[in-house]
């Protein structure tokens, strides 16, 4: 379980929320929403553990992640809405090294079948930095299809730049997730559907963080 306790984030003289406590367990799909500037990518920083917050507590499976950061970036993956890809790197070797960084193993052909699944297999062996902006949000994404032992996913803005067939798939690999227990957090300004056990909602446009019932 990922637990939150009165979480807080201010950014120089602005507090972009502050009071922010919930529970995210098995199965379950956390959906962030809020305008631009409303503090959405710093509490998913916090809740990956890049960003500390100016108050509060995110605990993980009981324990304060501060305590157990090794063990707990081991269980979650983050894609941020920059795709943190190395432009002279081909889609694959960009896959190697994210799948060695996140301590994931997996041949050629998995990374291969992981790309073909979101449309780029045919990019494997270009350089990133030729390729379409779209193209590479799949290149990024690709690292789920190999990250069903992580089951914490921490997404930002996972369908922007994104094609029909692509967003279709995505939704499909976050339903697969949630139901073999996983746990999802994303943002996105895009109507989409996954299915999970229990969605839940934090507006960060709420006067008050709250934690609401999608």
């Amino acid at each position: 379980m990922l637990e939150a306790r009165e979480l807080e984030c201010t950014r120089g003289e602005r507090r972009l929320f502050s009071g922010l406590s919930f529970r995210l367990g098995a199965g379950q799909l956390l959906r962030v929403a809020g305008a631009n500037g409303s503090g959405k990518t710093s509490l998913l920083r916090i809740m990956c553990g890049l960003l500390l917050p100016s108050a509060g507590e995110l605990r993980w499976r009981g324990r304060p992640i501060r305590a157990e950061r090794e063990e707990y970036c081991r269980n979650l993956v983050f894609i941020g809405h920059l795709n943190a890809l190395k432009d002279d790197l081909t889609a694959l070797e960009n896959l190697q090294v994210a799948a060695a960084l996140g301590g994931m193993t997996a041949d050629a052909g998995r990374m291969l079948a992981a790309l073909d699944r979101f449309g780029v297999a045919h990019c494997a062996e270009l350089p990133t930095k030729i390729l379409s902006q779209g193209q590479r949000r799949r290149v990024a994404l690709a690292r789920l299809a190999l990250s069903a032992a992580a089951p914490l996913w921490i997404l930002d803005e996972p369908f922007s730049a994104l094609d029909v067939g692509a967003v279709v798939e995505l939704e499909h690999l976050l339903a697969a997730h949630l139901a073999s227990g996983g746990m999802v957090v994303l943002t996105t300004h895009q109507e989409v559907q996954v299915v999970a056990h229990t969605v839940l909602r934090i507006d960060l446009d709420v006067h008050t963080a709250a934690l609401l019932a999608a």
